[in-house]
């Protein structure tokens, strides 16, 4: 096998792990946060539900740097492409992730509970606006994005912000707030005593992940129905891969043909299926720990049901179908990857290390006494 395609397949596959972890990790954190003024009816309630995330929600950011950083180095063209043409919906990301710090360390300075509720409801907005772009984005990519290159591969974005917000990308843009919501719920029953709040979590998470096994169904059956994409023909192996070289056609279904083609693959979606289901009887049972991990596992079955159905493509032009970006004609050097190998060996699994490690220390329940005495809690 040549070295540089396996690099490729590589960094493909870890930029899947990476948006896993984000939606995992991040998805969570910001599941607590759109849950904030509807499980806590009040101050106490609300402070509690904010520290049970307190000690990871900062740590778990590094999820989203790491996931631009990648597609800055790995796929440069991506990174690119995406921010110079989708630079509305990076901006609104930019300023909800920037308020969202801010509702944190300000909202219990003061004692005002005019002061309170702003800040709260900042924190529903700044939980709720990231994780359904992070999911609308998805569904661009599978839907199309109107963009094109001229002659030296200066992009030009063809459409409008609300042209982004088509059905197919709202529905996966719920979704990804469905599983916030759920594992934001699953978050709050295993960090919070018995009670009307652990109990309001727990119908929250049930509504979520009944919601989104329903959405993941009709975006599937969607997807059936709608054009994808197929790489006719690129540059043979060796010369450069560029996206002015290339052919690509749409096709009903096509989104499905890597499933077609490796009937294993269908356990991907399958994975999905099982966290939701197994997820929901896990929330209703009580077991939060249980509900929680396979709430992760069912993040890996979407994000890696989209992937799969995308590959070799990353962002598909609905302009000009034969100039969109695949891992072929995206990617960065050889050496570049090369590089980028040796170090994501070495700071990923200290990232994991650490990560499972503040969760073991700070293990436990978040008791509404600490909270009012502790003059450092939310």
């Amino acid at each position: 096998m040549d070295l540089y395609f396996f690099f490729k397949v590589l960094w493909w596959l870890l930029l899947g792990v990476l948006l896993m972890g984000l939606a995992i990790m991040v998805g969570m954190d910001m599941g607590v946060g759109a849950l904030l003024r509807f499980v806590g009816r009040t101050d106490t309630e609300r402070r509690v539900a904010l520290n049970t995330i307190a000690p990871h929600w900062d740590g778990n950011q590094v999820w989203f740097i790491l996931g631009g950083g990648a597609i800055f180095a790995a796929f440069p063209l991506i990174y690119a492409t995406a921010f110079s043409g989708l630079y509305i919906v990076m901006l609104l990301l930019l300023w909800t992730m920037i308020m969202r710090p801010l509702g944190f360390e300000y909202r219990s300075k003061l004692s005002s509970p005019t002061w309170r509720n702003v800040w709260d409801w900042v924190l529903v907005v700044s939980g709720t606006v990231p994780m359904v772009i992070y999911g609308a984005a998805i569904g661009n990519m599978l839907v199309g994005v109107p963009f094109h290159f001229n002659w030296d591969l200066t992009s030009y974005y063809t459409g409008s912000f609300l042209s982004l917000l088509n059905p197919f990308a709202v529905l996966c843009g719920v979704l990804s707030l469905s599983m916030s919501i759920y594992m934001g719920g699953a978050m709050l029953m295993g960090r919070t005593e018995p009670g009307p709040l652990q109990q309001r979590a727990k119908g929250a998470a049930t509504v979520g992940v009944v919601l989104a096994l329903a959405l993941f169904t009709i975006g599937g059956i969607w997807i059936s129905r709608i054009p994808g994409y197929q790489l006719v023909h690129s540059p043979a192996p060796g010369l450069a891969q560029t996206p002015l070289q290339q052919t690509v056609q749409l096709a009903d279904g096509a989104w499905l043909d890597n499933f077609h083609g490796c009937s294993i693959l269908w356990l991907v979606p399958a994975l999905g299926y099982i966290g939701m289901v197994l997820g929901l009887f896990a929330i209703r049972a009580g077991r939060s720990t249980l509900a929680w991990w396979l709430g992760a596992l069912a993040w890996i079955g979407i994000i890696g049901t989209a992937g799969v159905s995308l590959f070799p493509f990353l962002m598909p032009s609905s302009s000009d179908p034969s100039q969109s970006l695949t891992v072929w004609n995206s990617v960065s050097s050889r050496g570049t990857l090369m590089w980028m190998t040796g170090w994501a060996a070495v700071f990923v699994p200290i990232i994991l290390a650490y990560t499972s490690w503040g969760f073991y220390v700070m293990r436990g329940k978040v008791k509404a006494e600490h909270v009012k005495s502790n003059p450092h809690a939310y």
